[in-house]
């Protein structure tokens, strides 16, 4: 018994050398768009983590560059 189910096995895997399958222009469409999506959202993510710390430390800069050039954007006239 042992032996017919390994034979059989064997004949499974062996046998089917070629597939004679037909891929439409639909499904490779579709796998197209799916692999630009993934991209796109990993370069995204990707980016979002880099330019929003940048955008924090610009900010910083610039507010305390604001801050140390002078009074002039104080209301002292009232």
């Amino acid at each position: 018994m042992k032996k017919v189910v390994v034979c059989f096995l064997f004949m499974l895997f062996v046998l089917p050398l070629t597939a004679n399958a037909y891929i439409g222009p639909g499904l490779g469409t579709g796998v197209v768009g799916v692999v630009v999506g993934i991209l796109t959202a990993f370069f995204l993510a990707l980016s979002a983590l880099v330019w929003y710390p940048l955008k924090r430390l610009f900010k910083m800069l610039f507010k305390a560059k604001g801050n140390t050039t002078g009074g002039s954007e104080t209301n002292d006239s009232l």
